[in-house]
């Protein structure tokens, strides 16, 4: 068998307004207080006049659940009391039935009570205005249209302001929403980014601590030793100094420190040279062709120039950790289009000789974003073969807009 629902109580306030209602209708009643003489009434006794005041007073429980039906059988109950010597309290509950049915009832309703109420209003004032053949049949109208029209039109202006401030709240909240979601995904836009940072400005220097504190401990050999510790030395300096940069961008400004300005492709050389320090013991060689012509004098916007400077920092931090023994040569092309970064390197089949430090695949990641920021094309594998290894080849192009370059000085 189903559930059985219940019906919901009714709503204190309703409660509230059919016992005054129920109560003021008892005292006019008690008191003889009528809305017409006898001579208009179709029934004289006073006991009839109670039957549509109690019918109206249970209908105002219901006002809320069931606001169609207390509006037709409340309509009922105003005709029986019109025959009576008549309440003014029924009719005043009435007019609350008529409200509540345009407030809780449905949107079609809503909308159809009005228009009939005002229908009804128009035909009242003039069909007593054709039979009395005098103005007071407008009196008649008016009345009417208090009882009917205005409550209903008063309940049309009211839920129209309760679905406005319904559609508002939900705007607002939505809103809400989207903001939040877009701070959540500056902020992981920003992790990301602050990730790509460190990983650029941090790994090479520890590969190259790794690599020559390997080497000191592997080799018994005083000479090698001093020169791995003044290598693990230098990085080590660089590296906090690069660390201590980052921690002064990190503090939003509240360090007395001015940030380091962004790296250019002026500084690759010194990149180079440095992997070329750091990768000595494992037997590479690393090839320079220098910076690319600047065509017209013109700069590269800075973003483009940070994105290709951090691409071949880990490119050379990977050739330090897996490139075999031979040349690992850095070049990069311009066009008015787009600038390439390529740097290749010997990776051979088996494991290299001497001394490498760990790798955990972020810096591939880390420069795939980086071309994808500037919608730029990033690939890293395998090249063609010579003299028994592989090429391992990193090649990124980096477009260049021209609504993007910084004018030239």
């Amino acid at each position: 068998m189903g559930a059985v629902t219940l019906p919901r109580p009714p709503h204190r306030h309703d409660v509230l307004m059919s016992a005054i209602g129920l109560a003021l209708g008892l005292l006019l009643w008690r008191l003889g207080l009528h809305m017409q003489g006898p001579q208009h009434a179709v029934f004289h006794s006073d006991w009839l006049m109670l039957v549509p005041l109690l019918v109206v007073a249970g209908l105002e429980l219901v006002r809320r659940t069931l606001p169609r039906t207390a509006l037709l059988v409340g309509t009922l109950a105003l005709v029986a009391d019109q025959l009576t010597r008549g309440n003014i309290a029924t009719v005043l509950m009435f007019t609350d039935l008529v409200y509540a049915a345009v407030v809780y009832g449905t949107p079609a309703a809503a909308r159809r009570i009005p228009v009939t109420t005002g229908l009804i209003t128009v035909g009242v004032s003039l069909g007593f205005l054709a039979w009395w053949q005098e103005p007071e049949g407008l009196l008649v109208g008016v009345l009417t249209g208090l009882v009917s029209f205005a409550p209903a039109a008063t309940g049309a202006i009211v839920r129209a302001h309760r679905e406005a401030a319904d559609a508002a709240r939900l705007r607002a909240e939505q809103t809400a929403l989207l903001a939040e979601m877009d701070r959540r995904e500056a902020v992981v836009a920003e992790r990301a980014r602050m990730a790509r940072e460190l990983h650029d400005m941090v790994a090479g220097h520890l590969s190259a601590i790794a690599i020559h504190s390997t080497a000191a401990l592997s080799l018994d050999d005083p000479a090698t030793t001093r020169e791995a510790m003044g290598v693990i030395r230098e990085n080590s300096v660089e590296g906090l100094a690069e660390m201590r940069r980052l921690i002064t961008l990190l503090r939003d400004g509240t360090g007395h420190e001015e940030p380091a300005p962004a790296p250019t492709l002026a500084g690759i050389g010194a990149l180079v040279r440095q992997a070329e320090t750091a990768g000595t013991a494992g037997g590479l060689a690393f090839a320079w062709d220098g910076p690319p012509p600047q065509d017209g004098g013109a700069p590269l916007p800075a973003p483009v120039e940070l994105a290709a400077y951090r691409i071949v920092q880990e490119s050379l931090t990977n050739a330090l950790k897996h490139a075999a023994p031979g040349t690992v040569a850095v070049a990069l092309d311009r066009t008015d289009e787009a600038l390439t970064v390529q740097v290749t390197s010997v990776h051979g089949e088996a494991a290299p000789d001497g001394p490498r430090a760990p790798g955990s695949g972020a810096g591939l990641v880390g420069m795939r974003e980086r071309a994808a920021l500037l919608g730029g094309v990033f690939e890293a594998g395998p090249a063609d073969a010579t003299g028994g290894g592989r090429i391992w080849r990193v090649r990124a192009v980096l477009p260049v807009r021209k609504d993007d370059k910084e004018p030239s000085a």
